[in-house]
């Protein structure tokens, strides 16, 4: 039997497939409900994301010119209510919904469930900035949290090793997604810390849809990172994926790649630094010392190094001079104070009555007063007259 004959190729069939469903006029107009997944809003404008209900998934696609007519952005969780056309994707041979309009129909339940445990963690103060610790400048023991076979763990490694080939990576293998991995990426996370294994921890899986990285949004494990003393980079999905995991940690990487690069320093950028910095050091040194040099050759260049004998000569002359100053204003004020004493001594002498009772005159006192007038005195009175050596009495007839 010739197979040959009959057997059809694989685009053949796409094709037949693609026609068929085309002819169902249900599936030409159609109106789906769920929840969207995994969405990608693409840099051409076209939009692909997964429709999804409890059981089942569905691929789906808004091109550019339907797109711009949304009045909103669609998002991972959102539930909402497609109407399009369903057909096959001839190249990879699958079915998904070509939509033309978009319309909201409630958020997802685990959006919702993201969302309230986020402000219930916000508002606690786990996210605060302040919380954060430092990631370590020269870590020699790297934890990584991830699964042990994929290429997370492979980028890791190559990128931590050529930055520095001494550093150590230690890996706890968890699962990262499905039934059982939040209790055991929030035990890894526990066990590290309570062994000391490590003087940094990455937190890393690839990217995926909401329900790929919801253990990342589980509240045990984000209370485990925000308890942890060991620094903690997260580094879940793509760079536009945003986890529970990444407002608590202390740092958020986009990718884990990247998350390497922020964990392990450059050793040979910095070799490269210290060598600038000693070349630096040694040219300001080189300068310095010649600068000092010029200053202590100006020193002993100077005349008090040269002759320190002359100041002090110079202050002697000066003292000299002051103390000459000194006794001539002495010698000076002196004779001015004795003359005018001298010139007061002679006016005092001259009002001196003693000094006319020298010529011959007296005083005349009675009762103790100085007599003046002939009316000072009667007849009979005794009166007491002073000489210039002695007194007498007299009496007024």
């Amino acid at each position: 039997m010739n197979y040959d004959a009959i057997a059809v190729t694989v685009t053949d069939l796409n094709k037949y497939i693609k026609d068929k469903i085309a002819e169902d006029e249900a599936l030409s107009n159609i109106l789906v409900k769920g929840e969207i997944s995994n969405f990608k809003h693409h840099y051409t404008g076209h939009m692909y994301f997964t429709l999804k209900d409890e059981n089942s998934l569905v691929k789906c696609i808004m091109f550019k010119t339907y797109a711009e007519k949304l009045k909103f952005e669609p998002k991972d969780g959102m539930k909402v209510m497609i109407f399009g056309t369903v057909s096959v994707f001839e190249r990879d041979g699958i079915y998904q919904i070509y939509a033309k309009t978009i319309q909201e129909d409630g958020i997802g339940d685990l959006y919702q469930k993201y969302e309230e445990l986020k402000k219930m963690l916000e508002k606690e103060g786990l996210f605060d900035e302040n919380a954060k610790k430092k990631i370590p400048l020269m870590p020699k023991v790297i934890g990584v949290l991830t699964s042990q076979t994929g290429s997370v763990i492979r980028d890791i490694i190559n990128v931590s090793t050529r930055r520095n080939p001494n550093v150590y990576i230690r890996l706890l293998p968890v699962p990262v997604q499905g039934s059982g991995a939040t209790e055991k990426i929030a035990y890894g996370i526990r066990m590290m810390n309570e062994e000391n294994l490590a003087d940094v921890l990455i937190l890393a899986r690839g990217g995926g849809s909401l329900e790929d990285l919801w253990p990342f949004n589980e509240e045990i494990v984000a209370r485990e990172i925000y308890e942890s003393e060991i620094p903690i980079i997260s580094a879940v999905g793509h760079e536009t994926d945003f986890t529970i995991a990444d407002f608590i940690a202390d740092l958020r990487a986009p990718t884990p790649s990247a998350a390497a690069e922020l964990a392990v320093p450059d050793i040979y950028e910095l070799q490269d630094k210290i060598n600038t910095y000693n070349s630096r050091l040694r040219v300001s040194l080189k300068k310095k010392i010649e600068l000092m040099k010029l200053r202590y050759e100006k020193c002993m260049a100077s005349r008090i190094f040269k002759d320190p004998i002359k100041d002090i000569n110079d202050k002697y002359l000066l003292l000299d001079s002051y103390t000459k100053n000194l006794e001539n204003i002495m010698k000076n004020r002196f004779k001015d104070i004795k003359s005018s004493y001298v010139e007061k001594v002679t006016k005092l002498d001259t009002l001196n009555p003693l000094k006319t009772l020298i010529r011959g005159y007296c005083l005349a006192e009675c009762d103790g007063k100085i007599i003046k007038s002939v009316n000072d005195v009667n007849n009979g009175d005794i009166i007491e007259l002073k000489f210039s050596d002695g007194n007498k009495n007299a009496k007024i007839i």
